[in-house]
């Protein structure tokens, strides 16, 4: 009866590390991962319909490397286009690929 408790005690321990591992490393991964581009632009655009009706937005599926002083991280450009008092004016963004936050965004009068 001593070696079936042996074996019981470690196929507990070893499943407990095995659980605790799968968790951090999927939470690990999941802090590493982008957000998709769809996801950042839903964002601003979310943040553009407050103030109005939007006629047309886009962004880039490809991430470019930007760096601001001693801050690397990865971007990626966008843009919207709304009417602003009878006239079509399109802002064009860059945002971080990690978090989605806007790092610049021009307005660009047409």
């Amino acid at each position: 009866m001593g070696k079936h408790t042996d074996f019981s005690r470690g196929l507990l321990i070893g499943s407990t590390f095995g659980l605790v591992g799968g968790i951090a490393g999927s939470y690990w991964f999941q802090k590493k991962q982008n957000l998709s581009p769809d996801e950042i632009l839903n964002r601003i655009k979310k943040a553009f319909l407050e103030e109005g009706p939007i006629e047309g937005s886009w962004i880039s599926f490809e991430t470019k490397p930007l760096r601001k002083f001693a801050i690397r991280m990865n971007g990626v450009e966008g843009g919207i286009t709304r009417l602003e008092d009878g006239k079509l004016v399109a802002y064009e963004f860059m945002a971080d690929a990690k978090t989605g936050a806007v790092l610049t965004i021009d307005r660009l009068a047409m």
